[in-house]
């Protein structure tokens, strides 16, 4: 095997319908920092001190078309690592108390792995899937 070129995810960009419900939702419910703004593009990017994720405001969010993701090429989802299966499924609860939130299934093993993930789509219409190795 060769060496990668890459070295990880330095940022995810999302353009989403209506970036201060999406903050708010990476904020508020997921404990990010807004570690910066454009509010002439506009812009927020938002971080969990790993992964830095850039939320674009769509121009014509009435006219955007909703991804597909059985039909669109892109970005099918975003997983992001939970610290352990317990604070998993305290998440889980808090999401089924999200305005803006919709569950596609309840924390559930990953296979046969010792992982355990739930998908849900979040403010913004952006699947997201939560996933957790034991603690």
């Amino acid at each position: 095997m060769s060496d990668p070129v890459t070295q990880g995810t330095h940022q995810i960009g999302l353009t989403v319908p209506d970036i201060t419900a999406t903050k708010t939702f990476f904020t508020d419910v997921l404990g990010y920092d807004v570690v910066g703004e454009r509010p002439t593009y506009p812009a927020v990017f938002v971080s969990d001190g790993a992964t830095m994720i850039t939320l674009w405001q769509a121009s014509e969010p009435a006219s955007a078309t909703s991804f597909d993701r059985k039909a669109n090429i892109g970005l099918h989802h975003l997983a992001l690592k939970v610290a352990g299966h317990e604070a998993l499924a305290a998440l889980a609860e808090t999401l089924k108390n999200t305005d803006g939130v919709e569950i596609e299934f309840a924390p559930e093993a990953l296979g046969e792995t010792p992982l355990r993930h739930t998908m849900t789509t979040i403010p913004g219409g952006v699947r997201v899937e939560f996933i957790a190795a034991p603690a």
